[in-house]
């Protein structure tokens, strides 16, 4: 323990033990640069300056399994100097929570602070180290515990208890990233931690007396805080990841892209694209680290105005504050998942219509509900169309590890008295989910063709299916029901989308659940519809408080039909949004977006003349225009348009791609060049840019530049024969099979249902759940 006193305080931090003296308290060469896709990997983690005692004794042991010029793959985290550091450096939470009490009674409730600990991820992370080594789970430990990575600590002979074990992502990590890139699987630059910098404003990385930083606020500041951590741009150094070749032994795999998802939402006015628009800018720390007024009569000098920057970071995790029994944690995850920050909901669920299975075409349909009449037959099959909408989420649902969490639809149809008559979503007696619900979800499958049911991501060959419901958009779930002949009176559609960190099956692998027993996890729900028809003829009924406006309606029912490949049905929906709000140029631009998936360019320039006549220069209505002239011929107007759209939206990655091979096809190799090399500053693996990189630079005689975007390109793109490992495994399994189908129905007909009771978890305060 070291003791730090002054000003009459006095307390003391861990300093976790490690082999080889400490002298990492130097002061720092100036930073590599990051690692960046476009560039190699070796040239970015040089080792710069003398080397340090604690470097020298760990590399003397380390097992250099990539190469000793990259001691942290399949991590991209690096140094500052490339060297390892000595644990004793990085300052623990406790020692920073001696000031800083609510920051820090935050934190200790959160993934990041549990980012190591937490049994599921340990039994994950150790399930890999067993199979290949120690030296593979560097991969993980760079976002999940990066003390034990930059350390030295992850190679062969050290113990599985690791440094900072109960810290995982502590205060000084985050507080010492020195740059990041979007690259992604932590793809930081750490500094030597400093509390302090001194009067010439260089880093003093030695324990610091509170004393010395009181006297010296302006200072602490400057050593701990920078702008970078305000941007969405920290956040994407580990909320983006993929599984390099050098952990699979196989080829680049994207695992997800929370943040290239987020760039492209309208929460970042960075797109033209996005179907609603937003007035204000949204990053992850407006959302996830919102200012809140301190609660409990704690103190933080990081406070301002009596509110401090939320240090919870509310998102998914809810298992951690049940199995830890955070009930503060608890509560207020539950009321983030179902309200969102701002109190106004991040998903819509809306029973927004009826298919009469055996209507006539034109007759059919009979939406929207609630706002229509229409008669309903007991004995007769219907389809009721679920609409839900992403309206509060910048990034998609679920997000990340798609593969065990788990976010479903439950469809019940109920009698007058509350009777389950059907249902689809539904849990089983052992936990497990009604395999044939409507998730949002994926299947990753390994090269036996099987399910990677445990996120053994290291044999990952392809996704059967990806089933995510993205920022801003809209997805259709249909249920085929049959009211019982002779029915009469009332009875309810009930659509709810609900939500638990993992599926059974994991958690009980995660948990070591003895056979026959099953881990209790929380299901939260999300959002819900419910409406009350009755067999005979239904009048219309007024909105509800929480419903959207008609056109909305339509719009979210076109936007869904759109991603489900219903190319007409998604026409005539729109037509709706345009007949209830004429001036609304989006509708007919969305006319227009339908006609150019459906490759009838000649139908989508009526709908964009018209979008342009309400909206004139529209940024969205131009970028389609550009396609249109593209396919005519017209490669110089399609510029022009392009160039349009930037002006307003210099960081929009589908008009830098599109605006690129403009150019490419004018022989414009040159402007190509450098508007793909924009692209990559944005996205540094973008799959397009590498491959016309490749051949621009060839043709412009830079050929080293040309080989690496061609290798790059390579390993990137997707393998043509992994596809068999996704046909194989879906023939195995007809109910995902059925999932992986843009347009599909869930069949609830038949009988009433006769199974198990359900099971429930409560939430029991101080007892978790």
């Amino acid at each position: 323990m070291a003791a730090v006193t002054g000003a009459g305080l006095s307390f003391t931090f861990a300093v976790r033990a490690a082999t080889g003296p400490d002298s990492d308290s130097a002061t720092p060469t100036a930073p590599p640069s990051p690692p960046n896709a476009g560039a190699s990997y070796t040239a970015a983690i040089k080792v710069t300056g003398p080397t340090t005692q604690f470097h020298e004794s760990v590399a003397a042991r380390y097992n250099y399994a990539f190469g000793k010029e990259s001691p942290f793959l399949p991590s991209n985290a690096m140094s500052i100097n490339g060297q390892f550091l000595s644990p004793k450096s990085f300052p623990t939470a406790e020692y920073c929570g001696h000031c800083h009490k609510e920051a820090y009674h935050q934190w200790r409730q959160t993934a990041h602070s549990n980012s190591f600990r937490a049994p599921w991820y340990l039994k994950n992370v150790n399930m890999l180290i067993d199979e290949k080594g120690v030296q593979f789970s560097r991969h993980c430990e760079g976002c999940h515990n990066p003390v034990a990575l930059l350390s030295g600590d992850l190679s062969q002979g050290m113990p599985k208890t690791r440094p900072f074990e109960e810290e995982g992502i502590t205060c000084s990590t985050c507080h010492s990233i020195q740059s990041t890139d979007a690259t992604g699987t932590g793809s930081y630059v750490m500094e030597i931690p400093a509390v302090l910098v001194d009067e010439n404003g260089a880093p003093m990385t030695r324990p610091v007396p509170d004393s010395e930083i009181l006297a010296h606020l302006d200072r602490h500041s400057k050593a701990v805080m920078r702008p970078l951590l305000h941007t969405a741009e920290f956040c994407a150094a580990c909320h983006k990841a993929a599984i390099p070749a050098s952990l699979d032994e196989y080829k680049f795999l994207r695992a997800f892209t929370v943040y290239d998802e987020w760039q492209g939402a309208s929460f970042t006015r960075q797109s033209p694209l996005p179907f609603y628009r937003k007035d204000t800018v949204s990053t992850c720390q407006t959302c996830h680290m919102p200012r809140e007024v301190m609660t409990g009569g704690a103190d933080d000098p990081g406070a301002k105005e009596g509110k401090l920057a939320s240090h919870r970071w509310l998102g998914g995790n809810s298992l951690i504050p049940a199995y830890y029994k955070y009930d503060e944690q608890a509560e207020k995850l539950v009321n983030f998942l179902k309200h969102g920050p701002d109190g106004n909901g991040v998903l819509n669920v809306d029973i927004f219509a009826l298919e009469r299975e055996n209507a006539p075409a034109d007759k059919a349909l009979l939406a929207p509900l609630g706002l229509t009449s229409f008669p309903v037959a007991a004995g007769e099959t219907y389809i009721a169309d679920v609409v839900i909408q992403n309206k509060g989420i910048a990034h998609s649902l679920v997000p990340e590890q798609r593969d065990f969490y788990e976010s479903w639809v439950d469809f019940t149809v109920k009698n007058a008295s509350g009777k389950v008559l059907a249902e689809s979503g539904f849990l089983k007696p052992d936990g497990e989910l009604d395999p044939s619900a409507h998730s949002f979800t994926n299947r990753l499958v390994n090269i036996k063709g099987e399910l990677n049911d445990i996120h053994q991501i290291w044999h990952n060959r392809v996704l059967a299916y990806n089933n995510v419901l993205q920022s801003g958009r809209s997805q259709v779930a249909r249920y085929r029901f049959r009211l019982p002949r002779g029915y009469k009176g009332q009875f309810t559609l009930t659509a709810t989308v609900k939500y638990r960190r993992f599926n059974q099956h994991f958690v009980d692998y995660a948990m070591d659940q003895p056979a026959g027993q099953h881990y209790p996890m929380p299901v939260i729900e999300m959002a819900s519809q419910t409406r009350t028809l009755c067999a005979g003829n239904n009048t219309p009924v007024p909105p509800g408080p929480d419903e959207n406006k008609e056109w909305m309606r339509w719009n979210n029912y076109g936007i869904s039909l759109l991603d489900a490949q219903q190319y007409k049905e998604a026409v005539a929906a729109f037509q709706h949004v345009a007949d209830l709000r004429p001036d609304y140029a989006d509708a007919y631009t969305n006319m227009a977006v339908v006609e150019i998936s459906w490759e009838r360019y000649d139908d989508a320039k009526p709908h964009l003349a018209k979008a342009l006549s309400l909206l004139p220069g529209d940024p969205r209505a131009l970028y389609y225009r550009a396609f249109v002239e593209r396919n005519a011929g017209q490669v110089k107007e399609a510029i022009e348009d392009f160039k349009a759209v930037l002006e307003k939206y210099p960081r929009a990655k589908d008009a830098l791609r599109e605006l690129g091979f403009s150019y490419y096809q004018q022989h414009d190799y040159a402007e190509s060049r450098n508007t793909y090399e924009k692209l990559q500053a944005i996205d540094p693996d973008d799959l397009a840019a590498h491959y016309q990189l490749a051949i621009l630079y060839r043709r412009l005689g830079e050929k080293e530049k040309a080989a690496i975007e061609s290798e790059k390109f390579a390993d990137q793109k997707d393998d043509p024969t992994a596809s068999t490992y996704a046909l194989e495994f879906l023939g195995k399994h007809p109910e995902v099979a059925a999932e992986s189908v843009v347009w599909h129905t869930h069949d609830i007909t038949g009988d009433p249902i006769h199974r198990p009771k359900e099971i429930q978890y409560k939430y029991i305060p101080g007892a978790g759940f």
